[in-house]
């Protein structure tokens, strides 16, 4: 099986091709660039790198969830229409889960900043998920493993280092970056249809709170999205 794996969530870039589950090119970026301007370029380049055409790929897999609103639409769309017009299958993984170096045991809280002071956070237990993943202010994330005897901390760390070490002298803190490769090696995956796939933000856009706050009440009758 043949298989283009991408993640453009947040700030990095990740984008693999694999055969089986042996990859075959990879490319990552780690870089603040717009993804919309450098996703297909980079499919393109491992493609000819790797003397593979569209019409190969039985598979693509994608982070579909949470991250940056604009990175993660970028990334399913493209792999929505991929799916749809070569006839591959389609697979869909967290991108907090694709964060988790599989060689990280005991419990592992995958972060994302999702600024002042909140993060997207997933929550695993030898690489299986024990609690919904979801947005979160950073002292309720520590509250949550405060108990756990062995917790790492991985992905987007740095911004919440300071109150990581206050909380939990005895963390490992382990910054990570997107791996299209794990996402493509992800256990136990189900495959979506394309036009059932939409993105997993777990919040919304600031433009929508700060809409739904003028309007006085969460539970308006008119759609953001209607009226914008």
């Amino acid at each position: 099986m043949k298989v283009l794996s991408l993640d453009t969530s947040n700030q990095a870039l990740s984008v693999a091709l694999l055969e089986e589950d042996k990859m075959v090119g990879q490319v990552t970026l780690a870089l603040k660039k717009n993804h919309s301007i450098t996703l297909m370029p980079t499919i393109d380049y491992l493609f000819q790198s790797c003397d593979w055409l569209p019409a190969d790929l039985d598979r693509i897999v994608v982070a579909y969830g949470p991250g940056s609103y604009t990175g993660v639409r970028i990334a399913v769309t493209t792999a929505k229409v991929l799916a749809q017009t070569l006839g591959a299958e389609l697979v869909a993984v967290s991108s907090l889960r694709a964060l988790v170096p599989a060689y990280v045991s005991g419990t592992v809280v995958a972060l994302m900043d999702a600024r002042r002071q909140h993060a997207y956070a997933g929550f695993y237990q030898d690489g299986v998920a024990y609690q919904e993943e979801g947005y979160y202010a950073m002292e309720e994330i520590l509250r949550l493993v405060a108990e756990q005897e062995q917790v790492t901390l991985v992905g987007e760390v740095a911004a919440f280092e300071t109150a990581i070490r206050a909380a939990l002298p005895e963390a490992r803190i382990l910054p990570t970056l997107p791996d299209a490769v794990l996402l493509a090696q992800m256990p136990d995956v189900e495959l979506v249809e394309p036009h059932a796939l939409v993105p997993n933000y777990l919040k919304r856009v600031e433009a929508e709170e700060q809409w739904l706050k003028k309007q006085g009440s969460e539970a308006s009758d008119e759609s953001y999205i209607k009226r914008v």
